[in-house]
């Protein structure tokens, strides 16, 4: 089996502007859950980027401190501010390295600063941790795949993000670009 690409151009340049992320959740009212709200529903970003601040400058539980933490990054992410997003989610893994949704978010941020080798390296390890949206981290994956030129490894991860995620409307966009040809066999058969 085969799998062609009818069109590479527009998934490369889709990276971390696809709001393909995933916030950490904090629980309990207060800014820091309104600075989760913002990385999760997008919104007034700018506003967000205050809440999340506010939130850092308050007592926090390390927890969350290190969700908000990524939650800010998220959000930067959102505004194209792709080196104080790596900061900030840095910031929320020194904190709690064992975040799976923190590896797949700066994994976002390395892609979105060009970096697809870090990128990898951290998509691999939060899937590893069994992050809460596992379907993020294979589609971002299949991003640098391509970019790699590793089509068929693309069209595995695409097709994995959507199997996990049924309606992740970025994955089944993507899939529409390939499509699968089966080699007929040598055989000599008809």
């Amino acid at each position: 089996m085969r799998i062609l690409i009818s069109s590479l151009l527009g998934a490369i340049c889709v990276l971390a502007v696809s709001g393909a992320n995933a916030a950490v959740t904090v629980l309990g009212p207060g800014p820091a859950q309104e600075c989760y709200e913002f990385a999760e529903n997008g919104g007034d970003l700018h506003e967000g980027i205050v809440r999340c601040t506010f939130a850092l400058e308050s007592t926090l539980t390390v927890p969350d401190r290190a969700a908000t933490f990524v939650n800010r990054g998220v959000i930067r992410l959102g505004l194209h501010q792709n080196e104080q997003a790596l900061a900030d989610i840095n910031s929320g893994l020194a904190l709690d390295p064992s975040s799976g949704d923190a590896l797949i978010d700066r994994g976002a941020a390395a892609m979105a600063l060009g970096r697809y080798d870090e990128a990898l390296q951290d998509l691999n390890k939060g899937i590893a941790l069994n992050p809460h949206r596992p379907h993020i981290a294979y589609y971002d994956r299949a991003i640098i795949d391509e970019h790699n030129g590793d089509i068929r490894a693309a069209y595995n991860d695409y097709k994995k993000a959507l199997q996990l995620e049924p309606g992740f409307t970025p994955a089944a966009e993507e899939l529409k670009r390939f499509r699968v040809v089966h080699k007929q066999s040598s055989s000599g058969g008809v």
